[in-house]
């Protein structure tokens, strides 16, 4: 029998977390439900975490453990764990326990009102000054570049959520190699709400999310679901060819009304146009190249190492 929650966990560095997390979840799910499993997917980080995850699933058989070959990255894991679990409803939701697990009551409230997807919707983001800002930036960054009208789609909505069955089905037969566990969501559709929740300290640890990794972390967030940046850098191409072809004309009406001197400022003209040129040729070719690249090789979104339970 097929449970009638997953929970699916992705882990990374969170040694002094899991067994805490394990606890608030088993008392929460037991007020709804006995069927249910946990999914914890330990995409290799620096610590003891897989240990913990082990011990953890000897203690309790509807605990699961999955090990990657590597770290992947964090979607990469939630992708492996929807694709696991065997729940009518998944719950999506980092492991630093900053989501409280108590608003899986009132996200299953809302699922069983007939919403597919179930978002959350912090009222102030527990981190770093640093990093809401970085946050702030990409989600209005993003919503700009794939046009992104939803007041919704904001930096206080986060991986905590709840699909149905439905929804997980879907997830698996999106086949982007490039992908983002909430954009995914958003592209897919269906019916959607919100809950507001209260974001919490994390209980243990630090996040391991450098300023590199965020930045790669925009980067793939933004070319995986908007060609519209590709489109930017032509529009910039065509203006600074149109603008380069307008000093032209007006070098050579200088020359001949004025005596205007030939030299530095005709060749600067030159470079800017054959710039804006070759602006142009590579914006064009990245909006076929640029989607197809990591595509077509074909790769699986990830391996799996070992499994437990």
């Amino acid at each position: 029998m097929n449970p009638l929650i997953s929970i699916v966990s992705p882990v990374y560095g969170a040694e002094f977390t899991i067994d805490e997390l394990v606890k608030q979840l088993s008392r929460v799910l037991d007020t709804i439900t006995n069927e249910y499993e946990i999914i914890f997917v330990d995409d290799c980080g620096p610590d003891r975490s897989w240990e913990r995850i082990k011990e953890n699933c000897k203690n309790n058989a509807k605990i699961k453990g999955v090990r990657l070959s590597r770290n992947f990255g964090q979607h990469f894991a939630i992708t492996a764990g929807i694709d696991i679990a065997k729940g009518e409803y998944i719950v999506v939701m980092d492991c630093d326990l900053q989501d409280d697990p108590k608003y899986i009551t009132e996200m299953y409230a809302k699922a069983k009102e007939g919403y597919d997807i179930v978002y959350t919707l912090k009222k102030a983001r527990k981190h770093s000054f640093f990093k809401n800002i970085m946050a702030s930036m990409f989600n209005s960054v993003f919503n700009y570049l794939v046009e992104n009208k939803s007041n919704k789609a904001n930096n206080n909505v986060g991986a905590y959520s709840l699909i149905n069955n439905k929804v997980a089905n879907a997830f698996r037969n999106y086949n982007d190699y490039q992908r983002h566990y909430l954009m995914v969501l958003r592209w897919l559709g269906f019916k959607s709400c919100y809950i507001s929740i209260e974001h919490k300290e994390r209980f243990a640890g630090k996040s391991s999310y450098n300023f590199s990794k965020l930045v790669k972390h925009a980067l793939d967030g933004i070319t995986s679901q908007s060609d519209k940046l590709l489109r930017i850098f032509v529009a910039i191409g065509l203006f600074i060819s149109s603008i380069s072809f307008l000093s032209i004309l007006i070098i050579v009406i200088m020359y001949f009304t004025h005596g205007f001197l030939s030299g530095w400022a005709s060749t600067i003209i030159i470079l800017l146009f054959s710039t804006g040129i070759i602006l142009t040729g590579i914006g064009v070719l990245g909006i076929y190249l640029g989607k197809t690249f990591e595509q077509t090789k074909n790769r699986p979104k990830y391996i799996i190492d070992e499994k437990i339970n």
